[in-house]
């Protein structure tokens, strides 16, 4: 349990109908997708090592990450070996401070393994995450993923 009361849970036979069950805002959907493709490319790409969790606040799932984990970089199919693969928060729960929360807890929990860097990447347009990847010290790297989102770095040093 974090300051904030939120957790990391392994997503189980028990809570996938739960998890599975987070939607994004409306429109949303254009930067991520959801919880159930997300797994479902997980076992697509076996090989970008995916760690992935729902995110909960007390009992309630709010969210959901999706990491490669320490895996070997292939660009620019696999960024890593540390990569912020999926970051999403539940429409109800979003705008209270979750999503950078869990960010946080990426950047302790990827530190804690021994990583020095932590990449991730959005799609550009209006309303996209860059503003907020910016806020907790991304900065673009200068490339782009093969579908052209935009790979941004962040220093855990």
């Amino acid at each position: 349990m974090t300051a904030s009361g939120l957790t990391f849970r392994e997503v189980t036979d028990a809570n996938r109908a739960e998890v599975v069950a987070i939607r994004v805002a409306p429109g949303q959907d254009r930067f991520v997708n959801s919880v159930a493709d997300a797994m479902e490319e997980a076992v697509e790409w076996a090989r970008a090592k995916p760690w992935y969790r729902a995110v909960y606040a007390g009992d309630e799932p709010i969210g959901f990450v999706m990491l490669s984990w320490d895996v070997e970089p292939q660009p620019p199919d696999i960024i890593g070996p540390w990569f912020l693969w999926k970051l999403l928060v539940g429409a109800p729960n979003q705008g209270k401070g979750y999503g950078r929360e869990i960010v946080r807890m990426v950047v302790d929990l990827v530190r804690r393994e021994g990583g020095t860097e932590l990449f991730t990447s959005h799609v550009s347009g209006e309303g996209s995450p860059a503003g907020f990847y910016a806020e907790l010290g991304f900065v673009p790297t200068g490339a782009l993923d093969p579908n052209g989102e935009i790979i941004l770095r962040v220093d855990l040093t």
